[in-house]
């Protein structure tokens, strides 16, 4: 019986000691079990914090949920392949550079990868070292900064210290009520229903009759709508909820 080939070239690959840590945090959505083993590992010893997830569905959902610097993903995917989370993210205006990787290596495939949003394309097999090499070569890139501030009218969120404010307003959050604002506010004017709330926000998939959306947007709305003050957050009768920025 023959062997599986390993998706890394068979070179000797030498890594020089690290004596400083990266402060950038990597998604890897691949499902290859040794091919994520090892970039897990070899990025971990560079000093990099990385999240791995096996599953297109939720890839899309921990890239959309948390603040990664860089998303390395697999073009052929259960759940939901490489290019269309790619696809989803750059329409919902994910600026994070992306690194897709692929057994399917020609031209055509390439130039696809490329106009569905990736930031750069590597073929399996591969060694280790030019994937360090190209994720290092995008982080250096003008502008390829972690964003800390977002902004929706008159809401403003810090991204690193956790604060709202509204106007001149500051708005103290729990954790999951900070989450659930983020979500809304990266996509204004767009209708949440209330699984796509549970799956991004809580990670719950599958949990039908439940308030728990419903309770924590309450308790949001009247943190961020004060008296007197033009809502932001609608209710959507029989679909979901809204982020609406004021004229």
């Amino acid at each position: 019986m023959g062997t599986a080939q390993s998706p890394f070239n068979a070179l000797p690959i030498h890594h020089a000691a690290q004596t400083s840590l990266h402060t950038a945090r990597l998604l890897l959505i691949e499902d290859d079990a040794e091919t994520a083993e090892d970039i897990v590992s070899d990025f971990g010893a560079r000093g990099y914090a990385v999240v791995h997830v096996a599953n297109g569905l939720e890839g899309l959902s921990q890239a959309r949920a948390n603040d990664y610097t860089l998303v390395i993903v697999d073009r052929m995917l259960p759940g939901l392949d490489g290019l269309s989370i790619l696809e989803t993210l750059r329409r919902e205006h994910f600026q994070f550079p992306v690194l897709v990787l692929s057994a399917l290596g020609d031209v055509d495939n390439r130039v696809r990868g490329l106009k569905a949003g990736g930031d750069d394309y590597l073929t399996k097999p591969f060694a280790f070292a030019e994937l360090a090499a190209r994720v290092e070569a995008l982080l250096r890139r003008p502008g390829v900064t972690r964003e800390t501030t977002l902004r929706a009218g008159p809401l403003e969120m810090d991204l690193i210290d956790r604060k709202v404010c509204r106007g001149e307003r500051s708005i103290d959050l729990l954790p999951r009520e900070f989450k659930l604002l983020e979500f809304l506010v990266r996509r204004p004017g767009q209708v949440m229903t209330r699984a796509m709330l549970l799956e991004d926000v809580w990670n719950y998939r599958f949990l039908s009759e439940t308030n728990l959306v419903d309770v924590h947007i309450g308790k949001l709305r009247r943190k961020i709508d004060a008296p007197g003050e033009t809502p932001m957050i609608h209710t959507i009768r029989g679909t979901g909820f809204m982020l609406c920025v004021p004229a």
